[in-house]
């Protein structure tokens, strides 16, 4: 048993990355490790990096400048997509004792035999086609909800992306482990689970990972919609062209399956998507916001748009504009494209430049604001079950109803981790739903 250590993790990126840092965070705790928060001293900081915005690599300075500051003798470690695509440039950060690859970072309590500073940090990192393991992780502990990943890795190859260099093949999780992990998270008494992966609705369908898997992501969502003591489960993003109508249809008739969809677009220009060599064309898109519409009327749905891909012409930007419209989605997620080395992309010709990137980003940002803001008016006077966290900020209390409203109420104690029916009244400066406590019992 470790004696007296402390550990310190942190998280950058997606919600899959905060599920196995809480796992990795449980290995340290089952030896005897004291886990500490971040922003605490520690022995050990360990960093889950993440390399899909632009600034990756300044996230990742900052954090070992401030764990340096706690401690300047610390054991400094990167593991995630970051230190498997580039670990070269983090172990060259001032500080940092040990890199750890996609298939190395589970494996982490092998590596600390010695704690000291190195001059020269360590390199642990396998060719990512070796990764084609799975291990099992959900978030517990840290949160109102809990993040618990069903699949891993990616076969497609949009031409943009690296997860697939970072994650390896597409591969799924047991449907055995998935329950066993989701009764686990019911017993700690979590309200919602967060469904989360790379793809996950490939579930069970991997190309080369899982040819012998027998169940699919709809067996999924059925199996878990049976656990006892979960109150929500939240699918966290799925690719329209494998979201089918008979998964929607489930969703429209589940007591647990949240109305809330996060339905990756990238681009609502059919020659952007060809460029991309994304799997679906608008057509698709639209057939699958219509039927959601169309069974679940008070459904949310957001979605990821990326604005300045090489060869999006202002006609092809008007294009996305236009058609974001014409769906009436809830909100998006903009990410302004940038370069990433050993992508299809780089070498695209032609380039947007990067002020042109900017505008549009921001155009589609404010378009956004509006349809969020449309889409809570058209919630007000609804009560909607409310599951609010735990934090007292400035006298205030947050949540989420099940279809994805961010609410605030003034701070009561009582209504911390639990789900409550509010009326939704109005919508305060701040953009939030206000809403006041409806004349029925707390829901434990």
């Amino acid at each position: 048993m470790i004696q007296n250590h402390k550990v310190a993790l942190t998280t950058l990126g997606c919600k899959l990355n905060y599920s196995e840092t809480s796992t990795i965070s449980r290995q340290f705790e089952d030896v005897g490790y004291s886990v500490v928060k971040f922003d605490q001293f520690s022995d050990i900081y360990v960093i889950n990096t993440c390399s899909v915005t632009e600034n990756a690599d300044k996230q990742f300075k900052s954090y070992v400048t401030r764990a340096l500051k706690l401690n300047p003798e610390a054991f400094l470690i990167a593991i995630g997509c970051y230190a498997q695509l580039k670990p070269e440039e983090l172990v060259k950060v001032n500080g940092v004792d040990l890199v750890l690859g996609s298939k190395e970072k589970f494996k982490i309590l092998d590596y600390l035999n010695d704690l000291k500073k190195n001059k020269v940090g360590s390199i642990h990192s396998c060719e990512i086609n070796e990764t084609d393991f799975y291990k099992s992780s959900y978030s517990i502990g840290e949160r109102t909800r809990s993040f618990l990943k069903v699949q891993d890795g990616c076969d497609y190859k949009c031409t943009y992306c690296t997860i697939p260099l970072a994650r390896g093949i597409s591969r799924s999780d047991k449907l055995n482990n998935i329950i066993d992990a989701a009764k686990s998270i019911s017993s700690s008494g979590v309200k919602e689970i967060v469904l989360t992966g790379v793809n996950i609705g490939d579930y069970g369908k991997g190309e080369f990972g899982n040819k012998n898997h027998e169940n699919t992501f709809l067996d999924l969502v059925s199996a878990l919609d049976k656990v006892n003591g979960i109150s929500r489960i939240r699918i966290s993003s799925i690719e329209p062209n494998l979201l089918s109508n008979e998964i929607i249809d489930f969703v429209s008739t589940s007591n647990k399956f949240v109305p809330h969809f996060h339905i990756p677009m990238q681009s609502g220009s059919d020659s952007v998507l060809k460029l991309m060599k994304r799997r679906y064309l608008t057509k698709i898109y639209r057939n699958r916001i219509e039927h959601l519409k169309r069974v679940i009327p008070n459904v949310c749905i957001g979605a990821d748009v990326i604005v300045g891909f090489p060869g999006e012409s202002e006609e092809c930007f008007l294009e996305t504009y236009n058609f974001i419209k014409s769906l009436n989605l809830s909100y998006l997620h903009v990410f302004t494209y940038s370069e990433r080395d050993n992508t299809e992309a780089v070498d695209l010709k032609n380039i947007i430049p990067k002020n042109i990137r900017s505008k549009r980003s921001k155009l589609l940002r404010s378009l956004s604001v509006e349809l969020k803001r449309k889409f809570y008016k058209s919630q007000l006077g609804n009560t909607q079950d409310v599951l609010f966290e735990s934090e007292n900020r400035n006298g205030f209390i947050y949540g989420f109803s099940n279809n994805y409203v961010r609410v605030k109420s003034n701070w009561r104690k009582n209504l911390a981790d639990k789900i409550v029916p509010y009326e939704l009244e109005d919508i305060g400066s701040d953009g939030l739903v206000i809403g006041k406590k409806s004349e029925i019992k707390i829901k434990a």
